[in-house]
């Protein structure tokens, strides 16, 4: 249990670029930590700012094999996010660290916003909000939008997120269809996705039949790049493409590829392979992709809760062994 070899643990915060730590530092701090905020998303600055750290809690900066080893205290990394990608999570395991993240803090907010996004993209907002000037006014886009109850929506993970866009989503559409490999295969499952308005399907059938898919899978070695350009050539013609889990899971050198051939006719984005991207990234400023900056997961609710449950991680480690909601175990 963390704090029996000190009397007083260190928390490090690294990075704290969007968000306010102030709750979570006082949550640390009466809990009978020492905390630090480092402000950095160099490895080797977090090295040498927490060499004796039982608490890492990053924001954005990789947890690289490197950084974990070289904290010989280390007992936690609480995450102030869903996807745990960043962190090596084998290096933690093997090591003895628990690395945690927080489920369920965003998901009415990041469901939210994928409908947004795919609303957007599918009613053509970046092209119509641009044209509508006394100069533009009249102007139409190249084809005209779809009705999205002639449609089939595609859901490629199931859990929380997925399950909850698909509950918002499914009623504006004619069918909806859900790909899930780690959903078991039990009456229960069954009956909670007939209550949701959803056919399970394989991935197959979901990518060959959706005009709309929306992705709500982490980014492991199984999914990554699993988007590719055999995946949107198998999409119908016209289709469009929904993104607010990880990047990685995009080829964009094939969405860039299919949206400029047509075979996609619009992408919505809330995740980058690059980010922040560079000037010249080729998803920048198209009239047929909607593009926001990571931000499906912010709200006024959450900008709070995020911090809060990084911190509480910290301090259940610190006073009962094992932390709320860890992604690993490293026992």
């Amino acid at each position: 249990m963390i704090g029996d070899a000190s009397p007083r643990p260190v928390a490090v915060y690294t990075d704290v670029e969007d968000t306010d730590p102030a709750p979570g530092i006082a949550l640390l701090e009466a809990a009978g930590f020492e905390v630090r905020v480092l402000g950095t998303r160099d490895p080797r600055e977090i090295i040498a700012g927490s060499g004796d750290a039982t608490a890492l809690l990053p924001g954005y900066a990789a947890i690289t094999r490197e950084v974990i080893e070289s904290l010989p205290q280390l007992e936690v990394i609480a995450l102030m996010s869903m996807g745990f990608d960043y962190v090596d999570l084998g290096a933690a395991t093997e090591h003895g660290v628990w690395v945690t993240n927080v489920p369920g803090a965003a998901t009415e907010e990041v469901a939210t916003h994928a409908l947004a996004l795919l609303l957007a993209s599918t009613r053509q907002l970046p092209f119509y909000t641009a044209s509508a000037t006394p100069e533009r006014w009249n102007e139409r886009a190249s084809a005209a939008p779809p009705r999205l109850s002639e449609l089939t929506l595609g859901v490629v993970g199931l859990g929380r997120i997925g399950r909850e866009f698909a509950r918002l989503a499914g009623p504006l559409f004619h069918r909806v269809l859900g790909y899930d490999p780690m959903l078991p295969d039990t009456s229960s499952t069954a009956a909670a996705l007939v209550s949701l308005g959803v056919e399970r399907a394989t991935l197959e059938e979901v990518r060959r039949s959706s005009h709309a898919l929306s992705l709500h899978v982490p980014m492991t070695d199984e999914t990554e790049g699993m988007v590719d350009a055999e995946f949107l050539a198998e999409m119908p013609a016209g289709s469009f493409l929904v993104n607010v889990s990880r990047g990685g899971l995009i080829d964009n050198a094939a969405l860039v590829s299919a949206l400029n051939a047509g075979r996609l006719a619009g992408a919505a984005l809330d995740v980058l392979d690059e980010e922040p991207p560079s000037a010249g990234h080729p998803l920048l400023g198209r009239d047929d992709v909607v593009l926001t900056p990571h931000i499906a997961y912010f709200s006024r609710r959450t900008e709070v809760e995020y911090v809060r449950i990084q911190a509480q991680n910290a301090v259940t480690t610190l006073q009962t062994g094992v932390p709320d909601s860890p992604v690993n175990d490293p026992r």
